[in-house]
């Protein structure tokens, strides 16, 4: 049979992974190393993932520190995160940069809150896809003569169970996210 369910089962499992690493990046009131996991330093001439070339520790609920390997980087760090769009504000001392995580208003929380919801949704409809694709695999194996009907059936129920289990894991990690991030 050309359908391969384990296939199909792991490109459902790599889409909830990849939400829960997008969401990761939200931030929340609290510190928290993955945020920075986007920003890009220029080092010796081109743009390197921050965790390349310092580490980012979080000491303290609303402080992040990051240490460069090499002190001449610091000022490239701080610049990096004063370009990212993250609305944080490193001060550099010379052999640390500091970043105090402020607060969030309730209007930012809010907006987070649908950012975060509109990437979950995002995540469901790219699943919904993959089911479609899995149902059109088992519609050709059908019409090849490799499945009987029951066979087609039971095969379509499987792939949507799997697809409605997958589903709730989203929506479990949208809800943690949420209260992440309206917690005060």
């Amino acid at each position: 049979m050309s359908f391969n369910f384990a296939q199909y089962e792991e490109k459902l499992k790599k889409g909830v992974d990849h939400l829960g690493k997008e969401l990761a990046t939200i931030r929340s009131g609290r510190a928290n190393a993955s945020i920075l996991d986007s920003v890009k330093v220029e080092y010796y001439g081109s743009q390197v993932p921050l965790s390349q070339v310092a580490s980012i520790n979080v000491p303290q609920a609303k402080l992040i520190e990051i240490k460069a390997w090499d002190a001449g980087a610091l000022p490239a760090i701080e610049k990096a995160i004063q370009k990212s769009d993250l609305g944080l504000n490193p001060v550099n001392d010379g052999k640390l940069i500091r970043i105090n995580i402020p607060a969030l208003t309730e209007e930012r929380r809010k907006e987070l809150v649908k950012f975060a919801k509109k990437v979950g949704e995002e995540e469901k409809v790219s699943l919904r896809n993959h089911r479609r694709a899995a149902n059109e695999e088992v519609d050709s194996a059908k019409t090849k003569g490799e499945l009987s009907e029951d066979q087609q059936k039971k095969e379509k129920d499987r792939i949507q169970k799997t697809l409605d289990r997958y589903i709730q894991q989203i929506d479990k990690t949208l809800t943690d996210k949420e209260k992440e991030i309206m917690e005060v």
